[in-house]
């Protein structure tokens, strides 16, 4: 009735109520067709408007495609890895419906003292193979977890399927335990690290990171944790049994299946990294977006 009002929460009753007080009664049906008819629908909010724009944006996605491309022609693995959101363990609500015989309660405030701790996956997806491997640890998020998770694919997985490849792909997004800015500790961490894996697995690691604000095109966010989201709808998560278990199933028609282990280690966070190990790290970065783009040899 206001041509300059683009949205309303009223329910089709209340906007019946208020036509029939100015003098036109309607039925709530009468009010959906109008609604229709102008366009209206039941919608909710989507994160998808970006918060920044880095003048590099494109160029990396372009550079990303061209090494995807390369490798997966050649029948090289190309690993997609990122953590997922944190999962409060015990009686918090979770969004979903699941069939139930009684009422489900859960707290009705979600303070984390009132849980038995948190549940933290981190995800590593072969891209070329439709494949998702996660790792469920309850200590912390670190670039050790992250690397010892892709250590363990390689050992159980990877070279089995890859024998022949002398180059891993990893693209992870640039913050977290996998950041790509030099200008705090946690990345040389992450270097470090990444120069571990690359002499376990005897393998050249190289990396492609996305640009600031654009993790949500990292493969494994619409490959992967879309899909175990899904699988753990409206469930209470009270245990990581649960949460393993419930993750397992995650699969879809076009072939994805999902191997989940739980990790018992402990890590620790502040780690810090010397200026030896900094010098021993064998990176070689791309003339092209080098922050982005570097390989990490291994000291065979």
């Amino acid at each position: 009735m206001r041509g300059d009002v683009k949205w309303t929460n009223l329910s089709r009753r209340q906007i019946a109520e208020r036509m029939g007080a100015l003098g036109t009664p309607v039925s709530r049906d009468v009010v959906s067709q109008l609604l229709r008819q102008h366009g209206y629908r039941r919608r909710k909010a989507q994160k998808k408007k970006t918060m920044g724009h880095h003048r590099d944006r494109n160029a990396q996605f372009e550079k990303i495609a061209r090494l995807r491309k390369k490798y997966l022609k050649a029948g090289l693995p190309v690993i997609s890895i990122d953590t997922k959101k944190k999962e409060l363990l015990g009686d918090f609500y979770r969004d979903g419906q699941i069939d139930a015989q009684a009422t489900i309660e859960t707290n009705d405030h979600d303070f984390g003292s009132a849980g038995s701790g948190v549940v933290i996956p981190h995800g590593v997806y072969d891209v070329g193979k439709n494949r998702g491997f996660l790792h469920l640890n309850t200590s912390h998020d670190t670039s050790e977890f992250a690397c010892d998770c892709l250590l363990d694919w390689w050992e159980r997985f990877g070279r089995g399927q890859y024998p022949g490849a002398g180059t891993i792909l990893l693209l992870c997004d640039g913050g977290g335990s996998n950041p790509a800015d030099n200008s705090n500790g946690v990345a040389h961490v992450f270097k470090a690290e990444l120069q571990r894996l690359a002499d376990a697995v005897g393998r050249e690691v190289r990396v492609a990171h996305y640009p600031p604000y654009t993790s949500k095109y990292n493969p494994i966010e619409h490959r992967l944790f879309c899909h175990l989201t899904r699988a753990c709808r409206g469930v209470i998560l009270r245990s990581v049994d649960l949460c393993a278990e419930l993750m397992r199933r995650a699969k879809t028609r076009s072939g994805l299946s999902v191997v989940v282990d739980i990790v018992e280690k402990v890590y620790r966070t502040g780690a810090k990294v010397s200026e030896a190990a900094k010098d021993a790290v064998r990176i070689i970065r791309d003339e092209v977006l080098p922050l982005w783009n570097y390989r990490i040899l291994p000291n065979l």
